[in-house]
């Protein structure tokens, strides 16, 4: 009787220990303020796109005081470790890789320094990772380095890269999620990306240039380690600038929505256009998406 109790008590630990390795995580590890699951009544998932130009939004864009400066900066540095290629963020882009989205039109590049050639002035020619351009006729058999006197370092032909102002749009993606126990809605960022426009002139084929994916979990760290530079610029009282934190904690942005989750994971403007339905048509679905979610805001209240 007692081996049959014991067989009993360690197949129901089993079932217990099994059913708990398998459970869903309770947190979302890329929360900043996570909201266990449990508390969760409602959630949804929503794409923004917030357009810097814009009046409201260009407190986040003040003239060297740019978002999109700071995080490229903590990208740099090293402070911002991972950059994504999807919003999943499971896939990360090398750095090397990353840096080539943020070229803006190629540098020239030049033939390397051959010694059984002769070159005259103005040639250009690169060497150990310069370019060089000659400075006298008839040179041969001395490299650039050796010779400095004939050549000079050619500044030119460099790559252009975006600036932080070009970078003028960015995307958030974000849980609506509303809490059983506080009885209110919290808007739970997630990710964010930062994009030069297509509509911009500044892509060469007129699509917009995305430039991944960054936790937001780790770009609010940025905001709360740097309050001298993460300024939200308030035009009409300097008193009331906020940290780039708080101001997404407060919705200082107009942010129109893109996307919301579907089981095909179709942005609004190809729901509509896959329908044969107009531009015009998706922009409106964007309000009416706003519009619905205010609604479902409302009802869970009433609820």
């Amino acid at each position: 009787m007692r081996i049959f109790f014991a067989a009993i008590v360690v197949l129901v630990a089993s079932a217990v220990s099994f059913g708990q390795g398998i459970e869903a995580p309770q947190y979302n590890p890329n929360s900043v303020n996570a909201i266990p699951r449990y508390e969760q009544l409602y959630k949804i998932r929503v794409w923004r796109e917030i357009d810097f130009s814009e009046k409201q939004n260009e407190g986040f864009f003040a003239n060297n005081g740019q978002i999109t400066k700071l995080a490229l900066d903590a990208i740099r540095s090293g402070e911002i470790g991972e950059v994504y290629r999807f919003d999943s963020l499971t896939t990360t882009y090398p750095k090397d890789e990353f840096y080539n989205l943020l070229i803006r039109s190629q540098g020239q590049v030049f033939d390397p320094w051959d010694v059984n050639k002769t070159y005259y002035t103005n040639d250009q020619v690169s060497f150990d990772g310069k370019n060089y351009e000659a400075q006298a006729d008839n040179l041969s058999g001395k490299t650039p380095v050796e010779s400095p006197a004939d050549w000079s370092v050619y500044t030119g032909g460099k790559a252009i890269v975006y600036i932080p102002g070009d970078i003028s749009k960015m995307r958030i993606m974000e849980d609506l999620i509303f809490d059983r126990r506080r009885s209110r809605l919290y808007h739970d960022i997630q990710a964010v990306q930062f994009f030069v426009p297509g509509n911009s002139g500044l892509t060469s084929d007129g699509f917009d240039r995305q430039l991944g994916w960054i936790k937001y979990k780790d770009l609010e760290r940025v905001f709360r380690n740097h309050p001298r530079e993460a300024i939200w610029f308030n035009r009409y009282n300097t008193a009331e600038n906020r940290n780039f934190a708080d101001a997404f904690l407060l919705r200082l942005f107009k942010g129109v929505i893109y996307k919301v989750e579907n089981p095909d994971d179709l942005d609004l403007q190809a729901i509509y256009s896959e329908n044969g339905r107009s531009y015009k048509e998706s922009v409106w679905a964007r309000e009416w998406e706003e519009i619905r979610l205010m609604e479902k805001e409302h009802n869970l209240w009433e609820y």
